[in-house]
């Protein structure tokens, strides 16, 4: 039997916060949310500041800074005003994500080799602030090496095409996942996953090679109305705890 490997999981909250302010009420409470997540084993938290504010609030990132007793990973774009709000809050984590307006979840990589010196710079003023930072990716050798390049330690790769593929092009995507992963880790860098995880899916995420941490979200927190938090965290550990390295790692 091969021996299991360690894959963390970071639990993304917003949709917690998604719910309080479809209605503009007080809850329910991010911090609580993850206050259950960690009971239940989570390793890390996740939030999104977008520059929109749909769902976490500046307010809550502070508290959840405050609060938490495991890392706290802020998703944010490299946008002026969310990089300053950075620095001040300090999180453990940051994951440079792309962002539009009118999306209605993060819909690919980030394009950092057609950005790289306004990136390296962030990269750099986050580092030297003590901040890890990722840069959420595609799959592919140009963006990789390009992350490469402007010094992270970290790279979450983009599954959500994958998570969203049937048949032949679910294993087509599973492969440039799983090639995706060996390039990260022969240029040096961690490499992270997330976007569209479920318990369906998952099983095939954990074909990838050198995983760090899984960032699962909008299916725990949806599986979470059928079976309550804890229990929806609990699945997904348990599912990743079947986790022996991958393949052709």
């Amino acid at each position: 039997m091969a021996d299991k490997k360690h894959v963390r999981l970071g639990v993304n909250i917003d949709h917690v916060a998604t719910l309080r302010q479809a209605r503009g009420t007080t809850y329910p409470r991010p911090l609580e949310a993850a206050r259950l997540c960690v009971e239940a084993g989570a390793e890390g938290i996740t939030i999104h500041l977008r520059e929109d504010r749909r769902h976490i609030q500046d307010a809550d990132l502070h508290e959840l800074k405050r609060e938490l007793t495991i890392p706290l990973n802020l998703e944010m774009a490299n946008a002026p005003e969310i990089v300053e709000i950075a620095l001040k809050a300090h999180p453990e984590e940051v994951c440079l994500v792309p962002e539009k307006r009118m999306e209605v979840t993060t819909e690919g990589g980030l394009d950092v080799a057609g950005q790289k010196e306004n990136l390296r710079s962030t990269v750099q003023r986050l580092k030297d602030a003590g901040i890890a930072v990722s840069l959420f990716v595609e799959a592919n050798r140009r963006q990789l090496e390009a992350s490469a390049e402007v010094g992270v330690p970290y790279v979450e790769l983009h599954t959500g095409t994958y998570c969203d593929a049937r048949g032949a092009k679910a294993e087509q995507e599973l492969e440039r996942l799983v090639e995706g992963a060996i390039l990260a880790h022969s240029l040096g860098l961690k490499v992270n996953a997330g976007h569209g995880i479920n318990l369906d899916t998952i099983s095939g995420i954990l074909q990838m090679p050198h995983l760090d941490t899984l960032n699962i979200g909008h299916s725990i927190v949806a599986r979470a109305v059928m079976v309550g938090l804890r229990e929806a965290v609990r699945e997904t550990i348990e599912a990743m705890s079947h986790y022996t390295g991958g393949r052709g790692g």
